[in-house]
């Protein structure tokens, strides 16, 4: 059974916020200059906010956040983000795998970007409510 795709905007002005919440003031998400001298495609999201939209995308599956009982992810192509108001979108879609014995849903995910995967090996265990 696949859940209804997520669709995330991300902006710099999203990168920025996340900068300011994390710590996570490295230029390379919000330089182009710095991001392109190390030989990125432009300025990237950060890994762990990527990692939670997907998150915000299972809890809105399973009906609550402390419904998502297991969730990991490997990073394999960055999330680049265009200095434009419109940004890029993430989709994150997931596909049920399996409801184990004790009421606990396996879901394996996919987060893309502009068509191209950009988590690999995502998978949670959730949860349902009611």
């Amino acid at each position: 059974m696949e859940l209804p795709v997520q669709t995330y905007r991300v902006t710099r002005a999203d990168l920025v916020r996340y900068a300011g919440a994390s710590g996570d003031f490295n230029p390379i998400h919000w330089s182009d200059r710095t991001a392109t001298g190390v030989g990125l495609p432009g300025v990237i999201a950060h890994g762990m906010f990527t990692m939670a939209l997907v998150g915000r995308a299972l809890a809105g599956w399973a009906g609550s956040p402390d419904a998502v009982v297991d969730f990991g992810v490997r990073f394999t192509r960055p999330v680049v983000v265009p200095d434009t108001d419109e940004g890029t979108e993430i989709e994150v879609a997931a596909v049920v795998k399996e409801v184990t014995e004790d009421g606990l849903t396996r879901l394996d995910i996919t987060a893309t970007c502009r068509g191209e995967k950009v988590l690999s090996q995502a998978r949670a265990l959730v949860r349902t409510t009611g």
